[in-house]
């Protein structure tokens, strides 16, 4: 093992996963991340994870200087995967990419023991933080909440994600604020709006905007430390200009698109738009459909008003209907 002060990371390897090669970062370090990219997972034509398209996806993140990605999230897909899937999925991006990108793995589960058990294993294949979700469907009280969040912070680094309309359960301050003070609380990926972020940055809590069309403003006017991004999918280099400078000019020219972009629950849109773009296999995964051809109309015209440098893949073009694979 060897540990660097200045980057304050630690490197080593896991004793149940010894050829894996683990980046140890602190909180501190976890913090500085102002642009994760919640990583489309691409699949081959048989519906199988598509791990030489996954790398290059990953691989554009980097070149475009995106701080991180979450794993399995929502854009991700998790919720379409095995837990097998899921977690090789983590330890294949730590194997590949832990030195270069922070590696939040989302562990999360409406079963505090599924996702006890899944952010252990995350943790063991080196992740450097989990991202933790309320209960959803089977809904619990806020006491539930609380102590389902507690047993996960146990366990490791963790940003806690809100977002009452997947859950239907808001975790407004009073909840979140008594989780901040436990010693592996990083943030929380917040998509109740700037003021929200605004609140908790002033009393030092660190946020992540959940929402693409509103993360330029989070950042430069709200303090809030970054976004977790759909849309950086697509263009991260632009995206990593939003989080660095305020640019008024390029965020209201990017509007439309980030709206088009959730004109369908996600990741529809952008799994359709990468399709379009070339970037991966038009290959969807039950339930998830294409757009249909109007709504792929509209985003193959705001695609290609970007320069096609800027764009993951190349000019957007509308998806041949025979040649969409459903698994």
């Amino acid at each position: 093992m060897y540990y660097s002060e200045n980057a304050c990371i630690y490197v080593t390897t896991s004793a149940n996963f010894p050829n894996i090669k683990i980046v140890m970062r602190s909180l501190e370090t976890i913090k500085q991340a102002s642009l994760i990219t919640a990583i489309k997972t691409p699949y081959l034509n048989n519906g199988d994870i598509d791990l030489a398209c996954y790398d290059e996806l990953v691989e554009q993140q980097i070149s475009a200087g995106v701080d991180g990605i979450i794993v399995g999230g929502t854009t991700g897909e998790g919720q379409l995967m095995n837990w097998e899937e899921h977690l090789m999925l983590i330890a294949h991006s730590v194997s590949k990419f832990s030195d270069r990108l922070v590696i939040i793995g989302n562990t999360g589960s409406n079963n505090t023991r599924e996702a006890i058990k899944a952010t252990e294993y995350g943790f063991a294949t080196g992740m450097d933080a989990a991202l933790q979700i309320n209960p959803y469907y089977g809904r619990t009280s806020i006491l539930g909440v609380k102590e389902h969040f507690k047993r996960l912070l146990d366990i490791g680094p963790a940003f806690i994600y809100n977002v009452a309309g997947r859950t239907g359960q808001d975790l407004t301050p009073d909840i979140i604020e008594p989780l901040a003070a436990h010693e592996n609380f990083i943030g929380v990926k917040e998509c109740g709006g700037n003021e929200r972020i605004a609140h908790y940055e002033q009393q030092g809590i660190a946020c992540w905007s959940g929402n693409d069309d509103e993360s330029h403003d989070a950042r430069h006017i709200h303090n809030a430390h970054g976004v977790i991004s759909v849309t950086s999918n697509l263009i991260p280099g632009l995206f990593r200009q939003l989080m660095d400078n305020k640019n008024d000019s390029l965020n209201n020219q990017l509007q439309p698109l980030m709206q088009w972009l959730f004109c369908e629950p996600n990741p529809i849109a952008i799994n359709t738009a990468l399709m379009m773009t070339g970037a991966v296999n038009s290959v969807f995964r039950l339930p998830y459909v294409p757009l249909t051809q109007a709504q792929q109309a509209l985003g193959q015209h705001l695609i290609n008003e970007l320069n096609v440098a800027d764009i993951v893949g190349d000019k957007a073009q509308l998806l041949n209907e025979k040649g969409v694979i459903l698994r």
